[in-house]
């Protein structure tokens, strides 16, 4: 028997305004981070940050749209045909382009078991 979950994106639970679909948690994942990020065209307030403290990679998978992602100062276009993982130790920054861009971001810490953030887990 197979057990599964299937959800419509614009269906999941949402954090930081909207930005942010609790992809993750709506399917029922455990063993890794997963989010979808949404953001608007020209969208200038995506916050540059690192994992230096829990150590997570990540790995961005545009959906829809375009963007760079700028890697400790550096700007990488991505599109829906370009897939980037950065290291838990570098500074990141998604710039989305003129189309704006929806992003499945993957995440987990190698080597250890998934803790999910509380900013990811569903209200109730």
């Amino acid at each position: 028997m197979t057990s599964y979950t299937a959800k419509r994106i614009d269906e999941m639970d949402t954090a930081f305004g909207g930005g942010m679909r609790l992809a993750r948690a709506s399917l029922g994942v455990t063993s890794f981070g997963m989010q979808v990020e949404e953001f608007p065209p020209d969208f200038d307030r995506y916050p540059e940050h690192s994992h230096d403290e829990d150590g997570q990679e990540e790995v961005y998978v545009v959906l829809r749209g375009n963007a760079e992602i700028e890697i400790d100062g550096e700007r990488v276009p991505i599109d829906p045909d370009t897939i980037v993982r950065v290291g838990p130790g570098v500074r990141r920054r998604i710039v989305p382009g003129p189309q704006g861009v929806r992003i499945l971001a993957l995440g987990g810490v190698p080597g250890a078991v998934y803790e999910p953030p509380d900013f990811s887990k569903l209200e109730g």
